[in-house]
C-alpha cells in the first residue's frame, strides 16, 4: 500500500490513496471521515456512507495519517454558519493539546492505548481534544479498545450526591406513565428505590409536556425526596424554555434537561440555542438546591438526531453525535447519556450496530470529559433483542459507564421502547462489583433497603419506612 506524496489534505486537492493501480479519492476531511467509519444504516440512508468494506478500509488507513492539527484547520462545518464549531474552535485549549499536538489520527490511537496515557494524563489533556478528534480516533479502534480507553478516562460529577467514581455504576429511575397517573409513578419509584435505583436522578419523561404539568411532576418528586431523605436528585425532561418558566414560578427545579444535537440547525430544530442552555443553568444555580455540588445540567443525545432533523451538513451521524458532546462540556453537566437505539432501525439498524455506536459515544464523551451513560435500548421494529441489550450493558459496565436506566421490566410504556430494567442493574453490579454513588448507598444501608451492600443483597421484607405509607394508600384504595 501506499499513497501519493504527502497524502494529500486540503479541501482543494481532497484526500487520495494508491491501492496497487487504484486510486480512491475522498473529497475532504468531511468525506473522508464518513467513509472511514463502521458501517451502519444512517449513514447510509443519508448517502455518505462507504460503498464497500475495501473503500472503508482505505478511509480508515488515510484517516490514520491526518495530522490533529488538522482538524484546527479544517472545519467539518464552516465556522461562519454554526454555533457549535464557533464553541469548538474558540474554546479549544492550546495548552492542554501541546503534548498531543504532534500526533497523527493513527498516533493518537497507539498513545491513548498506550501506558503513558494514564488517567492523570487523559484528565490534562481533553480540553485540547475537539470532538471531530475523538470522533476520528474512535474509528480506528476496536470495540475492545473503545472500552479499555474509557474505563481510563475518570469524569466524576456533583449535585446531592457523587457520580462516575472508579468501580461505582449509577441508575437514573425512569418512572414514567402514559397518562403522568401520580399513584403509578409512585409505584415504580418505590418499585426502583426497593432495588437500589435512582442515583443518579429519578428523572420523569411527562407524557402532557407544558410547564402546569412540570411543576406537578417536579413537587411531587420533591416532596419524596424531602420525605425521606434520599441522597439523589429529580428532573422532568422537559424543554428547557419550560424549565426556565418553572423556576420563574418557584418550582423546586434540581436539574435542567435538554436534548442537544451537533449542529446549530439540529439544536434549533428542538427549539433553542447555546444562550437559551446558559441562562436556564444560570437561574437554577440562583436556586443553590445542590448539597455536594452545583453540576446541574442533563443531556441527553443519540446519533441520527441531525440526520432526521436535516441538520447534518454531510456529515456521518457518530461524528454529529461527538459534537453534541463540546455542547455538553460548555455547560459542565451532571449527567449525559445517549439514548442509543431509541430512533430506530433507519439509523442504527440491529443489534451489532447499536452495540458498536454505545460503545463509541461512551468512548468519545469519556475522552472530552463527560460524565456519560447509556439508554441501553431498542425500538421493537430494530433487528434487537435483548440479548443484544445484555451485551451492551456488560461491555459498558467493564467501560466505566456513569449510569444506565432504570424502568419497570425493561419496558417504558410512554415513550414505548425497551430498555433496561431495575434488575438488569442489580445484575451488573452483582456482576462487575460496581457499587451506587456513596452518598446513595449509605442511604440504602440505613433504610435497610440493602441488607449487605458489600454483596448488593436486598432486604428480604418491605423496608418499615416504606411499609407504613404503602399500608395506608391501600387502606385508602389507592
Amino acid at each position: 500500500m501506499a499513497t501519493t506524496p504527502g497524502s494529500q489534505n486540503t479541501q482543494s486537492q481532497g484526500y487520495r490513496y494508491m491501492l496497487g493501480s487504484r486510486t480512491y479519492q475522498f473529497s475532504d476531511l468531511r468525506d473522508l471521515m464518513a467513509k472511514a467509519t463502521p458501517a451502519r444504516s444512517g449513514d447510509r440512508l443519508a448517502g455518505v456512507a462507504a460503498e464497500t468494506a475495501e473503500q472503508r478500509a482505505v478511509a480508515q488507513r488515510l484517516l490514520a495519517e491526518v495530522p490533529l492539527k488538522q482538524f484546527l484547520q479544517e472545519t467539518l462545518v464552516p465556522y461562519e454558519q454554526d454555533e457549535v464549531t464557533r464553541l469548538i474552535i474558540d474554546e479549544h485549549s492550546a495548552d492542554a493539546f501541546a503534548p498531543i499536538s504532534h500526533l497523527t489520527v493513527g498516533d493518537f490511537r497507539n498513545w491513548l492505548l498506550s501506558d503513558d496515557a494514564t488517567s492523570e494524563m487523559l484528565t490534562s489533556v481533553r480540553d485540547g481534544i475537539t470532538p471531530e478528534m475523538a470522533a476520528a480516533v474512535s474509528k480506528l479502534m476496536r470495540n475492545q479498545d473503545l472500552i479499555l480507553v474509557a474505563k481510563k478516562c475518570q469524569v466524576t460529577s456533583a449535585f446531592r450526591n457523587t457520580l462516575g467514581l472508579p468501580d461505582h455504576l449509577s441508575t437514573r429511575l425512569q418512572p414514567n406513565h402514559p397518562t403522568d397517573d401520580a399513584t403509578g409513578i409512585a409505584a415504580s419509584i418505590l418499585d426502583g428505590l426497593l432495588y437500589g435505583n435512582g442515583d443518579a436522578v429519578i428523572g420523569i419523561n411527562p407524557a402532557t409536556d407544558n410547564v402546569a404539568q412540570a411543576v406537578k411532576l417536579m413537587q411531587m418528586m420533591d416532596a419524596v425526596i424531602q420525605e425521606y431523605e434520599i441522597p439523589t436528585q429529580s428532573c422532568v425532561l422537559t424543554h428547557v424554555t419550560n424549565t426556565l418558566e418553572a423556576i420563574e414560578q418557584g418550582a423546586p427545579v434540581d436539574l435542567v434537561f435538554q436534548s442537544i444535537g451537533g449542529t446549530e440547525a439540529t439544536n434549533s430544530s428542538f427549539g433553542f440555542n447555546l444562550a437559551n442552555l446558559a441562562e436556564t443553568r444560570e437561574a437554577a444555580l440562583s436556586l443553590k438546591r445542590g448539597t455536594v455540588g452545583d453540576n446541574l445540567m442533563y443531556f441527553e443525545t443519540g446519533q441520527g438526531s441531525a440526520l432526521s432533523a436535516d441538520a447534518n451538513h454531510g456529515l456521518d451521524q457518530q461524528t454529529c453525535e461527538a459534537r453534541a458532546y463540546a455542547v455538553a462540556r460548555k455547560f459542565k453537566p451532571l449527567l449525559v447519556n445517549t439514548v442509543v437505539g431509541f430512533i430506530g432501525p433507519e439509523y442504527l439498524f440491529d443489534g451489532k450496530e447499536i452495540i458498536r455506536a454505545g460503545l463509541e459515544d461512551h468512548f468519545c464523551a469519556k475522552l472530552l470529559g463527560l460524565p456519560m451513560g447509556c439508554d441501553i435500548c431498542y425500538t421493537n421494529h430494530a433487528q434487537a433483542d435483548q440479548n443484544d441489550m445484555d451485551n451492551l450493558l456488560t461491555l459498558l459496565g467493564v467501560a466505566g459507564c456513569t449510569f444506565i436506566m432504570g424502568i419497570p421490566g425493561s419496558d417504558d410504556i410512554m415513550l414505548n421502547y425497551q430498555t433496561t430494567s431495575f434488575h438488569d442493574a442489580l445484575y451488573a453490579r452483582r456482576a462487575l462489583g460496581l457499587r451506587p454513588s456513596p452518598e446513595f448507598e449509605h442511604w440504602l444501608t440505613r433504610m435497610q433497603i440493602f441488607q449487605d451492600a458489600g454483596q448488593f443483597t436486598l432486604n428480604d421484607s418491605l423496608p418499615g419506612a416504606f411499609a407504613k405509607p404503602l399500608q395506608r394508600a391501600i387502606g385508602r384504595g389507592l
